[in-house]
């Protein structure tokens, strides 16, 4: 898959989504929004993050999960299990970390206003993930 941001795009988000096998991949990276793929193998999770200047949106394609959300990083508060077709609303300034809890991977894509990821991010491995955002 490519990174066809920022012209005119329209895509089946289903079966992209179902379709991905990487960590993370843009999809469509704009002057102001991005969508990425995801896909969560059994017990990972993205990691523990905050987004301070921006919402962001996730949707559960395939698979089940648990997302823990709170005001810091020591005081998760919120929690709640997500399967196929599940939206998860995150506010700027929360906490946040998504774990796949199931036996299957975990699908889903993300939406971030402004974009969180250099335009054409590939990261195959959440371990390549993790390297890539201790280099920056």
């Amino acid at each position: 898959m490519t990174d066809h941001g920022d012209t005119p795009y329209v895509v089946d988000i289903q079966e992209a989504t179902v379709g991905n096998d990487t960590f993370r991949t843009t999809l469509w990276t704009g002057a102001n929004l991005q969508l990425t793929l995801m896909t969560l193998q059994p017990g990972d999770d993205i990691g523990l993050e905050v987004h301070e200047d921006h919402d962001q949106f996730l949707r559960i394609e395939e698979g089940n999960g648990l997302v823990q959300m709170g005001s810091n990083k020591d005081e998760l508060d919120f929690e709640a299990k997500v399967e196929d077709d599940s939206a998860v609303f995150v506010p700027a300034g929360s906490w946040h970390n998504l774990t796949n809890t199931g036996d299957i991977p975990l699908r889903l894509y993300s939406i971030y206003g402004p974009g969180e990821h250099p335009r054409g991010t590939v990261h195959e491995t959440k371990a390549e993930a993790d390297a890539a955002e201790h280099t920056h």
